[in-house]
C-alpha cells in the first residue's frame, strides 16, 4: 500500500492513502494527531508517521 508513495507525503497523498477528504486530513495535522511539518503553507508528512497514526 506504501510502497507507491515517497518517503514525504502531501495531503492529497495522505487523503488518498486513509480515504479521507481535505478537510478531515488538514485537522487530523492541525491537531497533532498525524505529525507533520509545515513548510510555508504546505504540511509535509512523513510516511512513518501515517504508519504510527494507523498502528494506533
Amino acid at each position: 500500500m506504501f510502497n507507491s508513495y515517497p518517503d514525504v507525503l502531501s495531503v492529497k497523498q495522505l487523503c488518498e492513502i486513509l480515504d479521507i477528504g481535505k478537510n478531515t486530513a488538514y485537522r487530523l495535522l492541525q491537531s497533532g494527531e498525524i505529525k507533520s511539518i509545515k513548510i510555508g503553507k504546505v504540511y509535509k508528512i512523513p510516511k512513518k508517521e501515517v504508519r504510527r497514526y494507523l498502528s494506533r
